[in-house]
């Protein structure tokens, strides 16, 4: 079987639903989505939290309603949006300025100054697979929009902070945001992805990885291998398990997918698309991407070959289409309840 073909005698993984209906403020630059509630971005810098209320007729779906609207003081658009649910924080990338906001509220968090110059960040990524703190696991699992006021400690998270000419390494708690180290390395980052003491980091041109412990640094492949299309072809990382990174290469009349480990070596097979995907997203043991065409592709870890493939939705006119991928899971509102307690006539049998 190629790695083109499809699996059909599994079930579809993936089905699309709406959750959001619009979004009036600006365009959709970044989301992100933890237990109940949805974080949005927008181009004119405004930030939005929304949250899965009950309905009050029983039988009509939950839905998600907006809940608070502020704005970046920039006024520029959100480029990124970090859910750290651990230690109840989202970073948040606006005008080349890093900042920390608390969970769920979105407020500015105490005692951590903003950052400056910023070309990319990156944490890393086992540690936001950790638990999330309780008053997130709270909110999670209720329907109230109260929150306790006391919260899980957790230990402190490590990432990146990449700039022009240097990476700067950080430690974020609850109470604050330490500086550890900085290395140098050279302009123009796109794109960085960390795992534990790997870093992998993108320029327009080249996919490098950097040993965070010695501050050792190779090249690992071409984003593009199409001579004069560097900076053209958007990079592409991901992190499949620790230490573990999915790079995208374009060949001119293809997208591979290698997968090789922060030590540089290749793992698994490849993976191989028609065209060089819009966003690409993992699942594990599956993998996501949004093509041009606007075709969704599922392909499984393991195995490398397409389970699934999901036609182009409508996405209206102007729309931008991209994937985003939520490690600790969200909900989403399902009529399954109530189809499986719809009232059924029954025989009476007597004795």
């Amino acid at each position: 079987m190629s790695s083109r073909s499809l699996c059909l005698n599994s079930l579809p993984p993936y089905l699309l639903q709406p959750l959001i209906p619009s979004v009036t403020a600006g365009t959709v630059t970044c989301a992100q989505a933890f237990g109940s509630e949805i974080y949005v971005g927008c181009s004119n810098g405004e930030l939005l939290r929304y949250a899965l209320q009950p309905d009050a007729d029983p039988t009509k779906l939950d839905a998600y309603t907006l809940l608070s609207q502020q704005s970046h003081p920039s006024g520029k658009q959100i480029d990124e949006l970090i859910l750290v649910p651990c230690i109840a924080r989202a970073l948040i990338l606006c005008d080349r300025q890093f900042h920390v906001f608390t969970l769920p509220s979105l407020d500015l968090a105490p005692n951590t100054k903003s950052i400056r110059n910023v070309e990319a960040l990156a944490v890393d990524h086992n540690h936001l697979q950790r638990p999330a703190a309780t008053s997130l696991i709270t909110r999670a699992t209720s329907t109230s929009t109260s929150l306790p006021t006391e919260r899980g400690k957790s230990d402190s998270v490590d990432l990146c902070v990449i700039k022009r000419s240097t990476i700067a390494t950080y430690s974020l708690s609850e109470e604050k945001l330490t500086f550890t180290r900085e290395i140098p390395f050279r302009s123009g980052s796109l794109l960085a992805r960390r795992s534990g003491h790997h870093l992998c980091i993108a320029t327009a041109d080249i996919y490098s990885v950097i040993d965070l412990a010695t501050a050792q640094m190779f090249e690992l492949l071409p984003v593009t291998q199409v001579e004069g299309t560097a900076g053209t072809i958007k990079p592409h990382i991901l992190v499949i398990s620790p230490s573990e990174f999915l790079l995208l290469s374009w060949t001119g009349g293809s997208t591979l997918g290698l997968f090789i480990t922060g030590d540089g070596d290749p793992v698994r097979g490849t993976l191989e698309w028609p065209a060089h995907p819009v966003s690409v997203c993992l699942d594990y043991p599956y993998l996501t991407t949004l093509l041009p065409n606007g075709t969704i592709e599922v392909h499984s870890i393991e195995t490398q070959a397409i389970i699934q493939v999901i036609p182009a939705p409508d996405f209206g006119e102007g729309g931008r289409p991209g994937l985003v991928s939520c490690l600790a899971g969200y909900a989403a509102p399902s009529s399954e309840r109530w189809d499986k307690m719809r009232k059924a006539r029954t025989r009476k049998w007597r004795k």
